[in-house]
């Protein structure tokens, strides 16, 4: 079964949270609809799949997306280098 690879805001922001695989990395991407793209790579992401969906899941339906997944993010162990934004 295939986990979920992008969300979107669920309180009516145009927020959009997703994760992406290209040249066999593992891509975080954030955009907030307006002005802010940020993109993570994220380290050894073999087999962690469920556990960055889940991340994701929690970080966009919280007022401050960003912070929320760092903390989520780092509650999982799993490492991310900024690449954008």
């Amino acid at each position: 079964m295939g986990h979920q690879s992008s969300f979107h805001a669920p309180h009516g922001g145009a927020d959009f949270l997703g994760w992406r695989v290209r040249a066999g990395e593992t891509e975080i991407v954030y955009d907030d609809g307006v002005r802010r793209r940020m993109i993570w790579r994220v380290a050894a992401a073999t087999g962690i799949e469920a556990r960055i969906s889940d991340a994701l899941r929690i970080a966009v339906g919280a007022q401050k997306i960003v912070p929320t997944l760092y903390d989520e993010l780092k509650k999982r162990a799993i490492a991310i280098e900024k690449i954008a934004g």
